[in-house]
């Protein structure tokens, strides 16, 4: 199989691909028409060696992607182009009063205020809430390893519980099957395919370095990692375990990455829940999802592709896009 440097990211109609330097967009129109912005992209890891080592390695790309990410739903939504739905993305009167007094772009300022949201959402769901409620627990159970274990359960409980919310919303099943076209295309280009719809068809809408098996991993180590913690005070817990979450980050990171290059054979046990979940988390696409994201994969590999004129110039149909993306 293909080595491959490129991941990506279901969003708004559309799919988002990125490479080590690149990362590109295609959005399918309201009006039908597919449409694909680029940006080259930087990160620390190219600024200094300290950046590159096993664990802050991954400590960075968990930053940049949640970044990247958010940067990503974002255009997507303006890329999509109706006026109708752009109207739900305006800007506060928060936000803007924000932008003037930091001289920050609106658009900035929107991306961080919807970083912020979605990471304090998260650590209310899958830390505060699972070690509050463990932590009623503590007066009749002294060993704090099985304490530990039972708020790993209810954390995972809670994500599980989560994602099958999520799929009952009409939308974001089509963002699941934008997200099982995104892991076709790759496994088609890992597989040594000429990238077409035909091809990428037969494939699997799993992937062993999607990053919902990583979610899963970072879960199962925390357990690990957050096992020798004290329930004394619950507070004290979940901040300490806040302080600890860049390490749990970076070291599940380092396992993904592993597994995502060794050939033993335990690996395919290790990472088989993460795959299973993924049974969630994405749907099988149509031909024209797989249109769109065989478009981003090939802006961001610079690659041609057949039937779809030359998408490392930006043509045939496909637009070169000059917002910023850069991860600073």
């Amino acid at each position: 199989m293909k080595k491959c440097d490129i991941g990506g990211q279901a969003v708004l109609e559309g799919v988002m691909m990125r490479a080590p330097s690149r990362l590109a967009i295609a959005v399918r129109r309201y009006d039908g028409e597919i449409v694909v912005h680029s940006q080259r992209l930087s990160s620390l890891k190219d600024k200094h060696p300290i950046f590159k080592l096993p664990v802050i390695r991954g400590v960075i790309t968990f930053a940049e992607t949640l970044m990247v990410g958010t940067k990503s739903l974002m255009a997507s939504a303006e890329m999509y182009g109706d006026p109708t739905a752009a109207r739900e993305y305006r800007p506060s009167k928060v936000e803007k009063f924000v932008a003037d007094k930091t001289g920050k772009k609106v658009e900035d300022v929107m991306t961080w205020f919807a970083l912020l949201l979605a990471v304090g959402l998260a650590i209310v769901l899958f830390t505060v809430v699972p070690a509050v409620l463990t932590g009623l627990l503590r007066e009749r159970m002294a060993n704090r390893l099985m304490l530990g274990l039972i708020e790993g359960i209810v954390r995972l409980a809670i994500f599980i519980g989560y994602i099958v919310l999520m799929t009952r919303i009409k939308d974001i099943q089509r963002v699941f099957q934008y997200h099982g076209a995104e892991h076709k295309v790759i496994h088609c280009y890992e597989h040594g395919e000429e990238l077409s719809v035909e091809n990428a068809r037969k494939y699997s809408t799993l992937h062993p370095r999607c990053g919902t098996a990583f979610l899963l991993v970072v879960m199962v180590v925390s357990i690990v990692a957050f096992s020798a913690l004290g329930w004394n005070n619950v507070i004290l817990r979940i901040l300490i375990k806040l302080l600890l979450l860049p390490l749990v980050a970076g070291v599940s990171y380092e396992i993904i990455k592993w597994a995502g290059k060794t050939s033993w054979p335990g690996v395919k046990f290790i990472m088989f829940p993460g795959l299973m979940l993924q049974k969630l988390t994405t749907r099988e696409p149509d031909d024209a999802q797989l249109e769109v994201a065989i478009r981003a994969f090939a802006q961001a590999a610079a690659l041609s592709v057949k039937g779809a004129g030359d998408a490392a110039e930006g043509n045939g149909g496909i637009k070169e896009g000059t917002k910023d993306f850069r991860v600073p």
